[in-house]
């Protein structure tokens, strides 16, 4: 089991409770941490990643003991949902107490409260004894971070703690069900399924939903463009680059047909678990590849893979079907 030094959890406890930003990981991937109870601090994250103020943060609890601090009602639907799945990869949207500040709900009636099952992030939340607002330790809209040195790279000295917890479990961010209502909605595909959750409550399509991380149309992007190609064209659209004589990047779930000069290829493989664990892992490689387009072999369908496909989809702002057009 991972775990963190005295120390280190001190160090970090001392940081938040000082108005400090810290980076702890978590089952899906590293946070960064602020004290939600402190405006000032929650405020820093917001300039840390350049992320809208409209766009609502987390609050990570080390126990659902807690949430009367944080919600005003925790509805039906929400009991059975966190009996089922806390700790563990699931935030659930829960109308929000009084005293939250805006910062840490986007100015909005709710909020997102998570109980994760990362042992750091439960050594960290248990010593601070406190909510810790944490979204992604990313710029806003990038690639989120699985490593504490996708965290160095990306946001260098602007965070003094960092809690290394060696690659994260799962890879990609909880699943999002909001619960306003006592109706819950899935808002955002993880980990956790559409079926797991079905089988708990029933889930409501359509209706009105609260702002929730990671809903934007374009989000989870390396800086190079990504396009979602069908598979029988991976080789055809990647050899048109390359007939340009421009560098291209793929991420398939098979071996190339042949290897070719001015292509970067990875075979992320079948398992849709190691598949999403690798996937921000694979799309930092690529996109430090200095190549003109990544493309990436459309997904099956099965369940399994939608939290996957839904992080593609708007790494690359699109819906719908793969490209079937020329690269050109």
């Amino acid at each position: 089991m991972v775990r963190a030094t005295q120390s280190d959890i001190d160090e970090a406890v001392q940081a938040l409770r000082a108005g400090e930003l810290v980076v702890f990981p978590t089952e899906t991937v590293y946070g960064l941490g602020a004290n939600a109870a402190d405006a000032a601090a929650v405020r820093k994250i917001f300039e840390v990643k350049a992320r809208p103020t409209d766009h609502p943060v987390i609050v990570h609890l080390d126990n659902p003991r807690f949430l009367h601090r944080w919600v005003s009602d925790m509805p039906p639907v929400a009991e059975a949902l966190a009996a089922r799945f806390w700790p563990g990869p699931l935030t659930l949207i829960l109308p929000k107490a009084g005293n939250v500040n805006d910062f840490v709900t986007g100015g909005q009636d709710s909020i997102g409260i998570r109980v994760p099952s990362h042992p750091i992030a439960q050594q960290l939340l248990t010593a601070f004894g406190g909510g810790i607002a944490a979204p992604s330790a990313n710029r806003f809209g990038r690639l989120s971070p699985t490593k504490p040195e996708h965290v160095r790279d990306e946001l260098g000295h602007a965070v003094r703690v960092i809690l290394d917890g060696g690659e994260s479990p799962i890879g990609l961010e909880s699943t999002i069900v909001s619960c306003l209502g006592n109706e819950a909605r899935l808002l955002r595909p993880g980990f956790i399924t559409r079926s797991q959750l079905e089988k708990i409550v029933p889930l409501f399509a359509g209706g009105p939903v609260p702002r929730a991380s990671g809903d934007r149309r374009l989000h989870y992007a390396p800086s190079t463009p990504l396009v979602i190609v069908a598979s029988d064209n991976l080789e055809k659209f990647a050899g048109e680059f390359v007939a340009r004589q421009e560098k291209v990047a793929v991420l398939a779930m098979r071996p190339p047909l042949r290897t070719q000069r001015h292509m970067t290829w990875i075979n992320a493989g079948k398992k849709p678990e190691a598949y999403a664990h690798n996937l921000y892992n694979h799309l930092r490689t690529l996109d430090s590849a200095g190549c003109a387009r990544i493309l990436v072999q459309e997904l099956p369908g099965e369940e399994r893979w939608a939290a996957i496909l839904d992080r593609l989809q708007r790494a690359c702002g699109m819906d719908g079907d793969p490209l079937e057009l020329s690269a050109g």
